[in-house]
């Protein structure tokens, strides 16, 4: 479903950068751990069966034309209806005529939401957990007879994000629009992008500059530098007990307190990986 973007390289295959749950499945929809009450009503989108296939066509045509949102949750559903379509039509020109038809129904459209916008204006890459996102300056979200079958490629390949990535984007602190150039990429890459977004304070633009900077063979970590970005930066708070250790080792070995951190997290991932990490089983933390 996602044969048109740049693979990047991916350094351990046992990490999924693609979706491995089934096509349509609401595995991060119908969590409720992640959805709340929202999972309750999640709808599954099977490509197998027609009547679903029919649902998943007319919430593609609503969803192209900007129908009433229901936030990040909602961009999900729409995502997961455009790939059971894909899959169900087996292609994505008669994935776009089916939505397309659905349209000369009479299925009443309604307003989209607006995007949550940052101190700047410009529209933040994170929701910040409850705002509703709507699509970037590229996307194809207007009132028209027609779905086209941009629309449906790049939102499909939204569906098929590994679910590290969905349950950020379900839980609103990657937004949709965001999630969407993330998709562009592959590899590790794809899950490098989608981490910065939490602790670079990306916008949709930057995010969108980054993701076109990778496919035009520009390191991940260079194209982050271009937007202020470090790539493997983040803020962690720590018990004082734990602090007080990591800091007096890091003095006592001269190295930054980085590297000790570095080193203890490889240790506990090698010691995990004897179980599989595949997106399948992701709900399983780990035991350390």
């Amino acid at each position: 479903m996602t044969d048109d973007r740049a693979d990047g390289p991916t350094d351990d295959p046992d990490i999924p950068t693609d979706r491995e749950s089934p096509v349509g499945a609401p595995v991060i929809r119908g969590d409720e751990s992640v959805t709340g009450d929202h999972a309750r009503r999640a709808v599954q989108f099977d490509p197998d069966d027609p009547e679903s296939l029919a649902r998943a066509a007319t919430t593609v045509a609503q969803f192209a034309n900007g129908s009433p949102s229901d936030d990040h949750l909602y961009m999900l559903r729409g995502a997961a209806a455009c790939a059971a379509l894909v899959r169900g039509e087996g292609s994505y020109k008669a994935a776009a005529e089916r939505a397309s038809h659905a349209l000369d129904t009479g299925d009443e459209l309604a307003e989209r939401p607006r995007r949550p916008q940052g101190p700047d204006g410009e529209a933040n890459a994170q929701t910040g957990g409850s705002s509703a996102d709507t699509v970037d300056v590229d996307d194809e979200h207007n009132v028209t007879t027609d779905v086209s079958v941009s629309f449906i490629r790049k939102w499909a390949r939204v569906h098929d994000l590994p679910r590290s990535v969905r349950r950020q984007v379900a839980m609103g602190t990657i937004a949709p629009s965001a999630a969407k150039h993330i998709a562009r990429v592959g590899g590790d890459s794809r899950l490098l992008l989608a981490w910065a977004i939490l602790d670079g304070d990306l916008t949709v633009r930057e995010v969108r500059r980054v993701a076109s900077q990778v496919n035009d063979g520009v390191a991940i970590g260079g194209a982050l530098e271009d937007c202020g970005v470090t790539l493997g930066t983040l803020e962690v708070t720590l018990p004082a007990p734990i602090y007080r250790e990591l800091r007096r080792e890091a003095a006592l070995e001269n190295v930054d307190p980085g590297t000790i951190v570095a080193e203890a997290l490889e240790v506990s991932f090698d010691s995990a990986a004897g179980g599989h990490r595949g997106d399948a089983n992701e709900s399983t933390r780990r035991q350390r």
